[in-house]
């Protein structure tokens, strides 16, 4: 199976080394099924635009869909697709409509479909305060907020995927919901740490993501 997604799938704030991040803590709970898991998780990615590496779109087509065996994909895509337009990495970049990154999911779903290959779609985390008191603030606002929460609730509740990873559930805190919980935030409010990671991928029912 392949995680598709960006920094938080890569593993920003994980411990290095420590093998931390959640598709290497998925590994550890599929190991026993014969299951492999390959990590396409790249710092900076995005579903719809080329960012620090191809779109999301473009690059599944190789790093998901043509990869031998491959039974099931995660997708963590839009972090970036929602934060980076009007901040520091795409100043110039009109803001993002939900519509346009449900568009995107429904293509990938599609791809999926031809391929055979089951989808689960993550929600996407909180990112309140995200990077504040570096050169890279700007990521959040609560208009960006909003739009997060409405790409959440389509990917809950529109049953387009084949399941629901609700990794925004799990990882919020539950007065400040734009914001990730404080037991599992690396310190930049941007990416979960070792704790977040691995409630991640025990998150993940793996009946729905392999299919009985």
């Amino acid at each position: 199976m392949v995680t598709l997604g960006d920094s938080i799938t890569d593993g920003n704030g994980a411990t290095p080394g420590a093998h931390a991040r959640w598709p290497d803590v998925l590994a550890e709970r599929l190991a026993g099924r014969g299951v492999a898991v390959l990590n396409a998780g790249i710092s900076g990615g995005r579903l719809l635009r080329d960012g620090m590496g191809r779109a999301g779109l473009t690059r599944a087509a190789q790093d998901v869909f043509a990869q031998p065996g491959v039974r099931a994909l995660v997708v963590l895509l839009g972090t970036n697709d929602i934060g980076w337009p009007g901040g520091p990495f795409a100043p110039q970049e009109r803001a993002l409509r939900a519509e346009e990154l449900v568009h995107g999911y429904r293509q990938l779903i599609a791809m999926a479909r031809t391929h055979n290959v089951r989808i689960v779609g993550g929600t996407i985390p909180p990112f309140g305060d995200a990077l504040a008191g570096t050169p890279l603030a700007g990521h959040y606002s609560p208009e960006k907020d909003a739009v997060r929460q409405a790409v959440n609730r389509w990917i809950r509740e529109a049953g387009a995927f084949d399941a629901v990873a609700d990794f925004d559930a799990l990882l919020r805190d539950p007065h400040r919901p734009s914001h990730l919980r404080a037991e599992m935030d690396s310190g930049d409010h941007l990416h979960p740490g070792d704790a977040g990671y691995r409630a991640m991928a025990e998150a993940i029912d793996l009946e729905a993501l392999l299919g009985r």
